[in-house]
C-alpha cells in the first residue's frame, strides 16, 4: 500500500508526518494489487513521459508511446528503447495500456481521447503554467485543480494525479530498490482507492515509494509554487539541475503539509520541471 493511505477524515499523509522513520518506507503487507498489468501507455513523449517509459521498460513492462506528431516522428527513440516498446497514436496508446500516463502540455487537455480510456487508470502528471498554457479561470480563482479538469474531461476514467512535482532528471536519478533506506516517495492523489493501490505498485516497480495525498483536490499541494514542488528532490534548491538528493515520505508530506493556496501560479520558481 502506498505509505499514509487510510480512510477517514483525516489527510492520509498526516499519519506518516507521526511514524516512525524506520517505518518510512511502502508496507509489503496485507497488498492486494493485481501485478499482471504490464502494458504503459503515453500520451505524450517529452520529457517526463519518456523518462517513466524507460523506468517502466527496465523493470519488465511494456511501453506505447505516442505524442501530437504522429508515429513516425518516435521512430528513433523506439529504437533507442529497444522491442518492448512501440509508437502509435494517442488513441492507440490509450486502448493499448493498462495504466495510461498523460503526460502533455495543459492547455492540449481537451485533446486526449475520452472514449479508449474508459474504464481506465490515468497517471496525470501535467502542470499548470499560465506563461504557457494562457490563463484558465478555473485554476487562477482556485475553485479546482489541473487534475479535476482533466477528471471531468474523462468521466470514465479514473484519473490519479503523480510525477507532476519532480523534475526528470531527478526522476532519473533516484530509483531505488523496495527497501533501501534513501528511497524516495512520490505524491500521489486520486478520489479511488483502488486505483490508488495500483499506481503505488507500478510506482515500486519502477523504484519509488508513494505518499497518498487524499483525493484529486489535495493534488493541488504538490503543483507549482508549492513548498513540496520539486525542492526536496534538488541536490540544490536553487539550480535543480545540479544532481539529485533522495526525499522519504516523510520529508514529501512535511511539505505538502508546508504548502498554502494563497499565491498565483505565475509566483512558481523560474527553475520548474521539464514535462
Amino acid at each position: 500500500m502506498c505509505a499514509g493511505s487510510t480512510s477517514g477524515a483525516a489527510p492520509p499523509w498526516i499519519g506518516v508526518l507521526n511514524s516512525d522513520p524506520g517505518q518510512d518506507r511502502n508496507d509489503e503487507s496485507g497488498r492486494a494489487v493485481d501485478v499482471s498489468v504490464t502494458i504503459w501507455g503515453f500520451i505524450g513523449s517529452g520529457n517526463i513521459g519518456t523518462t517513466v517509459a524507460r523506468l517502466a521498460l527496465a523493470a519488465g513492462h511494456d511501453v506505447v508511446l505516442s505524442n501530437s506528431r504522429g508515429p513516425g516522428t518516435l521512430a528513433g527513440l523506439v529504437d533507442e528503447l529497444g522491442p518492448h516498446v512501440r509508437a502509435a497514436t494517442p488513441a492507440e496508446a490509450a486502448e493499448a495500456g493498462d495504466v495510461v500516463v498523460v503526460t502533455i502540455p495543459l492547455r492540449n487537455y481537451p485533446q486526449v481521447p475520452a472514449e479508449p480510456l474508459r474504464g481506465k487508470i490515468v497517471i496525470d502528471t501535467m502542470n499548470y503554467y499560465p506563461q504557457r498554457d494562457g490563463n484558465i479561470t478555473e485554476l487562477d480563482d482556485e475553485t479546482t485543480t489541473s487534475s479535476e479538469l482533466l477528471a471531468a474531461h474523462l468521466p470514465d476514467s479514473t484519473v490519479v494525479k503523480g510525477f507532476n512535482n519532480i523534475s526528470f532528471q531527478h526522476l532519473a536519478a533516484l530509483p531505488r530498490p523496495n527497501g533501501a533506506r534513501d528511497r524516495s516517495a512520490l505524491a500521489i492523489a486520486g478520489d479511488d482507492d483502488d486505483a490508488k493501490k495500483v499506481v503505488a505498485e507500478h510506482l515500486d516497480q519502477i523504484g519509488y515509494d508513494s505518499l497518498d495525498l487524499g483525493p484529486l483536490a489535495e493534488g493541488w499541494r504538490t503543483q507549482p509554487g508549492t513548498a513540496a514542488y520539486g525542492l526536496m528532490y534538488a541536490l540544490n534548491p536553487q539550480v535543480w539541475d545540479q544532481g539529485a538528493r533522495p526525499a522519504s515520505a516523510i520529508e514529501v508530506a512535511a511539505r505538502a503539509a508546508a504548502s498554502q493556496r494563497q499565491h498565483h501560479p505565475r509566483d512558481a520558481p523560474s527553475t520548474t520541471p521539464s514535462h
